[in-house]
């Protein structure tokens, strides 16, 4: 059960080679913190793959990392090197056969695949492995991955690697186990973040985010380049080719967002520094006659609080928030179904009492969320509610591994932004602009060369013609 009126992210990825005896759990071990740390990028399963210079083994479940496995799986799991993952589905229903890593036997021995992103050409690509007499026994993207990996041609896997590299199209971060080595890779546009580094007693490891790395004492993690390959050495990260970098980068904007944690470094920027300018510049751009700045917890936080400092209002707390109520698979009743976003926040009266407020949100996707907060502030006794969302109006579904649903749902799409303050009920209503955004990038340190902002602009980095809804293959 859910009232979140979010956009989704479909996963985290990790790998590790502890450098340590082949009996060993540390990899494993090492594996389920880094995912720990992933949490907040997938809440529908997890498994974890390691592998001891013979063979692979693997264990997966349904739930959160903590739930997922037993103080015995992870016991279970020997081998030095071992990869990761922590899933919410872009393609694919939420259960046991689709979650990853996925594993196959190969003629060049075990292997296994997890990956974070959404292969736009997977339904084509899906087709031409059935055609070939290939089956397949889920509906996800990454099993065709995985699938395609075991039959590609070349004389190590990093060849391999590569050459399925080159008929994949889409956003696609991903590890690779094989019986004795690990490898990190990432699509030649850049969508999905992936960082590696050196492990501080030896060894290497990748991971979606650089929080994950970190939680496992890494002083520097780097960014996997686009295209680039990488082996987890005994001795820390090792290039080993890949394919060319596509001229026109797409690294997703939304990870800065929405999806990554607040800690976390990507293309040389904190997520928390780029947040906080994103709040000042919609601070400069929409400022707002009121008493108190305060935020949707948890991800609006860092805008708020950008928003505060630009504006010289004082920043509190307004919400209270239970975040597990999201979590549970015990069921309310329609009467509390009714109550809806009051079962997951509840407004803080000490703060908004008698006082005007700026209510500042990460983005609107559907809008079932923002109007019951508002409802909450004015019950709580706020005597005018001006909402300030710190990214453009979503009006474009994502393709890209992003799940925001179909186009029909996005409130911006259907609504001006006027409609939309009529519908949520607020005294004002302004989102930060698209050269607003960019502007605070700049400043945020950023010097890359391209963004995927198709959600906001509808100006696709690839042709998204032939793609698959997202449980298209259930009836395959």
């Amino acid at each position: 059960m859910s009232v979140d009126d979010k956009a989704h992210d479909e996963c985290g990825v990790v790998a590790i080679n502890n450098g340590d005896a082949p009996q060993s759990t540390d990899a494993a071990r090492a594996a389920f913190y880094a995912l720990f740390s992933l949490q907040h990028r997938g809440q529908e399963s997890a498994g974890i793959a390691s592998a001891d210079g013979r063979r692979i083994l693997v264990r997966k479940g349904l739930g959160l990392v903590s739930g997922a496995f037993s103080e015995d799986d992870i016991e279970s799991l020997t081998g030095s090197v071992a990869i990761g993952h922590t899933r919410y589905s872009t393609t694919g229903e939420t259960s046991v056969r689709n979650a990853q890593p996925f594993y196959v036997e190969t003629m060049h021995g075990p292997l296994a695949l997890a990956h974070n992103g959404n292969l736009i050409n997977a339904a084509e690509l899906r087709r031409g492995l059935l055609e070939r007499g290939v089956g397949l026994s889920s509906s996800s993207d990454t099993e065709v991955m995985v699938m395609m990996l075991a039959a590609a041609q070349g004389a190590d896997w990093p060849e391999r690697i590569a050459s399925c590299m080159r008929s994949w199209k889409g956003a696609f971060s991903f590890v690779v186990l094989t019986k004795d080595a690990a490898y990190a890779a990432r699509d030649p546009w850049g969508f999905r973040p992936l960082c590696a580094a050196r492990l501080p007693d030896g060894g290497s490891a990748a991971a979606s985010e650089s929080c994950a790395l970190r939680t496992l004492g890494c002083d520097s993690p780097a960014d996997v380049e686009p295209g680039r390959i990488v082996e987890l050495g005994p001795d820390g990260p090792v290039a080993r080719g890949g394919v060319d970098a596509a001229v026109r980068r797409a690294s997703c904007i939304f990870e800065y967002v929405y999806f990554s944690r607040p800690d976390s470094v990507w293309n040389g920027v904190q997520v928390h520094e780029a947040r906080r300018r994103f709040g000042a510049a919609l601070a400069r751009e929409a400022p707002a006659e009121a008493d108190v700045v305060i935020a949707v917890p948890d991800s609006s936080i860092s805008a708020a609080i950008g928003y505060s400092q630009a504006s010289g209002l004082p920043y509190d707390e307004g919400f209270a928030k239970n975040r597990y109520i999201g979590r549970t698979f015990i069921q309310p009743t329609q009467a509390l179904r009714d109550q809806g976003v009051a079962l997951k926040f509840n407004a803080m009266p000490g703060t908004v009492r008698g006082r005007r407020v700026v209510v500042v949100d990460d983005s609107i996707v559907r809008g079932t969320t923002t109007g019951p907060l508002v409802r909450l502030l004015r019950d709580a006794g706020a005597t005018s509610v001006h909402v300030r969302i710190a990214c453009p109006p979503i009006r474009h579904p994502c393709y890209m591994g992003v799940d925001m649903g179909g186009s029909g749902g996005l409130i911006a799409r259907r609504l001006s932004i006027e409609g939309i303050r009529e519908s949520v009920g607020a005294d004002s209503l302004s989102y930060l602009s698209l050269d607003g955004m960019m502007l605070a990038m700049e400043k945020a340190g950023y010097g890359g060369n391209g963004f995927c902002m198709a959600c906001f602009s509808g100006d696709y980095p690839l042709d998204i013609g032939g793609v698959a809804d997202k449980n298209g293959f259930e009836v395959v």
